[in-house]
């Protein structure tokens, strides 16, 4: 009996189905290999080249945008861009720190960035006498220093006093929060007529003996804490008008 002869037709037929997971496994690799690459880009270089492209096409932003505007806060955008609020306070505290150390007042006038901004730090009787709210003559000098700064800044001011625990009672000043607001608001007024600072941007604040920065248990204690604070804060006149109205 012949024996029936196998047609090679047969084996390239069986065979093409390799051929077709070869190519899908290979489509495969090639996808994961795509997706592993794309999880090592530095998220922030992304941000900043996603932010180029939309400023050179002239897209306009609105709602959500995709980025916290990196270009902006780094100064890489031009000097015509108005510097943030909370740019403006590094600059302050620069120029300020320079006259302190220039009439040598580290140990009277100090500061420090908080949340909520830049705090100017007024201690002893750099500005006024113990039981006094009359602004003294060296005080003058430091305040009108600060006033160049902040009548060129779009910054909220809160001028905030304080005292220490040591009682008074005066026809004046019955008690410590009648003197700390007092000191507060004279620092508000000498701000605005003599510098011409906007009222608009100023706050005052008297918290009398409730606010230490130091145990009141020695004279240089309660020295640091008779104080005043001027604190520059990280919003604009702007800024609180457009938050209350929601």
């Amino acid at each position: 009996m012949a024996r029936k002869r196998k047609n090679n037709n047969d084996d390239d037929t069986d065979s093409n189905w390799m051929t077709t997971f070869s190519d899908m496994m290979t489509l495969l690799m090639t996808f994961f290999v795509l997706l592993y690459s794309m999880s090592t880009i530095d998220a922030q270089k992304f941000k900043a080249a996603v932010s180029s492209l939309r400023e050179n096409m002239g897209i306009l932003s609105g709602g959500r945008t995709m980025t916290e505007q990196p270009m902006v806060e780094s100064g890489s955008m031009g000097s015509e861009i108005t510097p943030s609020p909370h740019q403006n306070l590094t600059v302050a505290r620069q120029e300020i720190q320079q006259y302190v150390q220039e009439k040598n007042l580290q140990d009277r006038v100090n500061m420090e960035m908080t949340q909520r901004g830049l705090v100017v730090r007024f201690t002893g009787q750099i500005l006024f006498e113990v039981g006094e709210a009359e602004i003294r003559n060296e005080g003058r000098d430091v305040l009108d220093k600060v006033a160049t700064v902040l009548k060129e800044m779009p910054n909220n001011v809160m001028i905030e006093g304080h005292t220490d625990n040591l009682p008074i009672d005066t026809e004046e000043f019955p008690t410590n929060w009648e003197l700390s607001t007092a000191r507060a608001t004279e620092v508000i007024k000498y701000f605005i007529e003599d510098p011409g600072i906007n009222p608009k941007k100023l706050s005052a604040a008297g918290y009398s003996k409730y606010r230490p920065i130091k145990p009141n248990d020695s004279p240089e204690n309660r020295a640091l804490n008779r104080r005043v604070e001027v604190v520059i804060l990280n919003t604009t006149n702007g800024q609180q008008g457009r938050d209350r109205s929601g």
